[in-house]
């Protein structure tokens, strides 16, 4: 059987009351017994000696004859409810009261305890010596006639009066108590409803989420913890739903960029094997052949960062160098390309110090990335701009081409994996749609940022920023 929340919260707080309640109760019971205990022996040792200064003294100075004596002991008896003994100098009852429900006394003290002492006074709670059934006050004065031990005047009260005074208390104080815990209980419950019902919606809701559907609502508004809880599964949700189209369209991406070049290795190498193509154009198609590999090598190892990237975040060894140096690494490497296209390739230095602090690697990737994107969409007779610039306490990188440029509507899903802002495909057949996802997640991971600037048939610049660094650059670096 489950138990919710609500049924641990009510069941511990109520094992906690009723525990403390315990615990109350006994404690104030034992001490208000024992403070009615001491009171009422305080009393009845006042009436001991009353009755030994008035009475006995009375008696053995002949003023009261021995029918007095006991008048006024039946009287003290039924006045305080109470059972009185006198003792002579031998231990011997020599008078006692007959009170309602008491036993008659031993003819003698000694018969119930042989070093019983007669010339101290003492109190006493118990059954004295089992003479009684129930629990009784005795208290105990000696009596002095002439200076001279003549006995002792013993009173025993029982403590029906005590537990009266008890039972009270329990009314009066116990069972507000208990009305007021009650009514505790029932606004706990109230209480706890109310915290449970969005609790049991929030859960309910997550298991839709957990079966795919992200479309539920919570439809909680509080603004208290559950509130936000409530407000973050929907924001998880949201994210979720979003991480699902992207994983539908990751799918889709990478089934049509694996499967054109595949179709075309398949049918190219099937078509040599056959004799389709003749031998002297084999060359050709090979070369196809060729690229159209390097194409699924490069995608397999963008695919690899980009996973890398998601599940390890990028790894950057930050140090101090200069920027020029990966910029003319690339332009070098890019030159040939360029000479072949007919492109120019212009570096603009406009900063008297280069050094920054960043990944060189990272970055000499990022410089690659943008130049690459550059000269596969600039045309014969065109230029590439490589540009650094001081602003503040950044220096700026930009390449900027003379391309073709990128529509509007494209430029917020450039940075989109496997995006690719001409729908056909056509215009470059050996992107990936990760060069610039890759760019960009590089260039966060140094707390920096990456902006573009296009104009359709006019061209595109990209801008990213470094933080710059106390040293100097060497005259051999730059």
């Amino acid at each position: 059987m489950k138990h919710s929340i609500f049924d641990k919260i009510f069941l511990g707080f109520l094992v906690a009351f009723l525990c403390a309640f315990i615990l109350v109760v006994i404690y104030s019971t034992n001490a208000s017994k024992e403070a009615l205990v001491k009171e009422k022996t305080e009393v009845i040792t006042n009436q001991a000696y009353l009755i030994t200064e008035q009475s006995v003294a009375g008696y053995l100075q002949g003023a009261l004859s021995e029918q007095d004596l006991q008048n006024n002991l039946n009287y003290y008896s039924s006045t305080l409810d109470v059972s009185i003994w006198i003792l002579d100098s031998k231990g011997v009852v020599a008078a006692y009261s007959v009170a309602e429900g008491h036993p008659e006394p031993p003819k003698n003290i000694f018969f119930i305890d042989q070093n019983f002492e007669l010339t101290e006074a003492y109190s006493y709670t118990g059954t004295f010596y089992d003479t009684f059934t129930d629990e009784v006050i005795s208290v105990a004065v000696p009596i002095q006639y002439i200076d001279e031990p003549s006995g002792m005047v013993i009173i025993h009260s029982t403590l029906s009066q005590i537990n009266e005074v008890q039972s009270n208390i329990i009314r009066v104080i116990y069972i507000p108590f208990l009305v007021m815990l009650i009514i505790s209980f029932a606004l706990l419950a109230l209480i706890s409803q109310k915290i449970m019902r969005p609790i049991r919606r929030i859960n309910t809701v997550a298991e839709s989420y957990s079966t795919g559907n992200f479309e539920v609502s919570m439809d909680i508004k509080s603004k208290d913890e559950i509130g936000q809880l409530a407000s973050t599964l929907e924001y998880m949700a949201s994210e979720l739903s979003k991480l699902d189209e992207y994983r539908k369209d990751f799918i889709s991406n990478i089934s049509h960029d694996f499967r054109s070049p595949l179709t075309s290795i398949k049918g190219y190498a099937e078509a040599i094997q056959d004799g389709t193509i003749p031998p002297d154009k084999q060359g050709k198609y090979l070369n196809i052949i060729v690229d159209e590999t390097k194409r699924l090598s490069k995608l397999t190892n963008s695919l690899l960062e980009l996973n890398k990237f998601d599940s390890y975040g990028i790894w950057l060894v930050i140090k101090d160098f200069d920027i020029i140096k990966p910029v003319k690494a690339a332009m070098r490497f890019y030159e040939g390309t360029c000479q072949e296209k007919g492109i120019n390739l212009i570096l603009n230095n406009h900063c008297l110090n280069t050094m920054v602090k960043g990944d060189q690697t990272k970055i000499q990737q990022v410089i690659y990335n943008l130049l690459d994107n550059a000269i596969k969409f600039t045309p014969s007779g065109k230029s590439i701009y490589l540009t650094l610039t001081e602003l503040n306490e950044k220096i700026l990188v930009s390449v900027k081409d003379e391309g073709c440029g990128i529509p509007s509507e494209s430029l917020k899903k450039i940075w989109t994996r496997f995006y690719k802002a001409d729908t056909s495909r056509g215009k470059d057949k050996q992107g990936t749609g990760l060069g610039l996802s890759i760019t960009r997640e590089i260039i966060l991971a140094h707390n920096e940022n990456i902006n573009v600037v296009s104009t359709e048939d006019v061209g595109s610049e990209f801008t990213f920023s470094l933080a710059k660094s106390n040293e100097e650059a060497t005259e051999e670096e730059s």
